[in-house]
């Protein structure tokens, strides 16, 4: 039998970041030695008391159904949320809970884009971000940006860059690949323009307290009324409460653009896993003292990192000031990304990301998200690689 597949799903390219994680966690289980920099994920566990209440609720019997989009009790720790970090009030009605960071991402486009719309995206990017536009029946118009700017969309790019047709900017600070964040000013220029041209701007805030180097980050909705009203925040548990396999994102967004999500969510998903709804309450409304530790050892691996990058040949790295990731350049090594990546798993038993899976085939992404005596270990092997290289 033929199976005939939709447009829509044909013209998905498959997670190039799970593809490359799973190869690496095969060949672990076939016993090789592997290094992997792929997942994008905190090795640290997560903390003892989001676990104890999540196992509470499970002995309690909480594992019914739960409204839609979220407990009335977690929509209303997102929104004291916002308002202690970012100073934003929203009711709780403007408050949903997703099944992940990435499936709140899907719901804002999938809600406000549709078919002919224009969806611009500034690459590097999330590999996700073009994938969702796609399925919407939108266009994603990709910017390209460099290491030259620290990979930041200018203002300039984006007024060229915006038509008619013009739904949605993606905008993401601080930055999965990159690590780069936007300073407060440069995100409000950006902001303006999406105002004056009356485009939506959706921003991925999820690494939000993963900063370096005295770096602040200030919400995109937090500048003016305006840009509130232009803007709907992503964001969830995964990264700075290390709850990756949890699934709980959760998005701020003006009402009918919530109420809109809300309907989509209930024909789709339906509620996140009540249970773990109960960790998402523990994890932000409990001590927070584990993030000191955390950033302590991020950023130790980073400095160590992106020096040794530095010294590789044909390698050069922008100093990231945000998540958990540096992407260098490889253009020096005459080689492009997924070339680069296959050889080196390889021969080396290293795994990282081709570039060309966020839009920029002359870098590579490297997590840090793992211990420092890996890290040490797989740069020891990229260099001898690059060594090779040069014959």
């Amino acid at each position: 039998m033929e199976y005939k597949i939709s447009a829509r799903a044909a013209s998905l390219t498959p997670s190039l970041t799970l593809a490359i994680d799973a190869k690496a966690k095969a060949l672990k289980a076939e016993g090789q030695d592997v290094v992997g920099f792929g997942a994008g994920e905190p090795d640290f566990d997560t903390p003892q008391h989001i676990k104890d209440a999540a196992a509470a609720a499970l002995a309690a019997g909480f594992t019914k159904y739960t409204p839609s989009s979220g407990t009335p009790e977690l929509r209303q720790a997102v929104a004291d949320k916002f308002k202690r970090d970012n100073g934003l009030d929203y009711k709780p009605s403007q408050i949903i809970i997703n099944c992940g960071g990435k499936h709140s991402c899907f719901n804002v486009i999938f809600a406000t884009c549709q078919d002919g719309d224009e969806v611009i995206i500034p690459a590097p990017y999330w590999l996700s971000y073009p994938e969702m536009a796609k399925l919407a029946g939108a266009k994603p118009v990709i910017l390209p940006t460099t290491d030259k700017t620290e990979f930041k969309l200018t203002p300039e790019q984006l007024r060229a860059a915006i038509t008619p047709k013009t739904r949605l900017l993606v905008f993401n600070s601080p930055s999965n690949p990159t690590g780069s964040v936007y300073t407060p000013e440069e995100a409000r220029a950006i902001g303006d323009i999406c105002i004056e041209k009356g485009v939506l701007i959706m921003s991925d805030e999820i690494y939000e307290h993963l900063l370096y180097d005295g770096v602040k980050h200030q919400s995109m909705a937090s500048f003016s009324s305006a840009h509130y009203e232009h803007t709907i925040i992503v964001h969830g548990l995964a990264k700075a409460w290390s709850m990756t396999g949890w699934r709980l994102g959760f998005l701020a967004a003006p009402q009918p653009i919530a109420k809109a999500i809300d309907a989509v969510q209930s024909h789709s998903t339906s509620n996140p896993t009540s249970f773990a709804q109960k960790g998402g309450v523990a994890a932000l409304n409990g001590p927070q003292d584990h993030l000191k530790t955390w950033m302590t050892e991020f950023d130790k691996r980073r400095k160590y990192a992106w020096e040794r990058l530095n010294k590789i040949p044909g390698i050069s790295c922008v100093n990231p000031k945000g998540a958990f990731y540096l992407f260098p350049n490889i253009s020096g090594t005459g080689m492009k990304s997924t070339d680069f990546c296959a050889k080196l798993l390889e021969q080396e038993k290293v795994a990282a990301v081709p570039g060309i899976a966020f839009g920029a085939d002359d870098y590579i992404r490297l997590s840090y998200a793992t211990s420092l005596a890996n890290i040490e270990k797989g740069l020891d092997r990229i260099e001898k690689f690059c060594i090779s290289l040069k014959g």
